[in-house]
């Protein structure tokens, strides 16, 4: 998933960092690199703290609808690929049955986007589900 973060950066602070879509998460850094790294540490682990929690993952909306949310104005804009499916949260090998053509089409697109199988699939789920609630 692409979590945008907006980073402020006021004269005598380091940089702050917001995860917009998920509540309460915050960061901050020296510089604007390490600002983006630990926002990605930030997210990861509030994620992880949602998923043992039992809570649903939110679904990151399009950057260019917080842009219009006037406590971001003058924010610089990023986004951070965070994959679900490396969090630390356990995980249970299952067998499914899927049609061959779109289990193909799965593997193409997880290779193309540098994902794996596994790691597709989880997403896939978690926004369905976010979306469908």
């Amino acid at each position: 998933m692409r979590y945008p973060i907006v980073i402020h950066k006021d004269s005598d602070s380091d940089f702050g960092v917001t995860v917009p879509d998920v509540e309460g998460c915050f960061s901050a850094g020296e510089t604007l690199e390490e600002a983006i790294d630990m926002a990605r540490e930030a997210i990861e682990c509030h994620l992880e703290g949602m998923l043992m929690d039992g809570e649903a993952i939110p679904v990151p909306a399009a950057m260019e609808a917080h842009q219009k949310n006037k406590d971001y104005a003058n924010g610089i804009w990023a986004l951070v690929d965070i994959d679900l499916s490396k969090l630390s949260v356990k995980s249970k090998r299952v067998n499914i049955t899927i049609p061959e053509r779109l289990l193909n089409a799965v593997d193409q697109y997880a290779k193309k986007h540098g994902e794996t199988r596994s790691g597709l699939l989880a997403h896939a789920v978690t926004e369905y589900m976010a979306s469908h609630q």
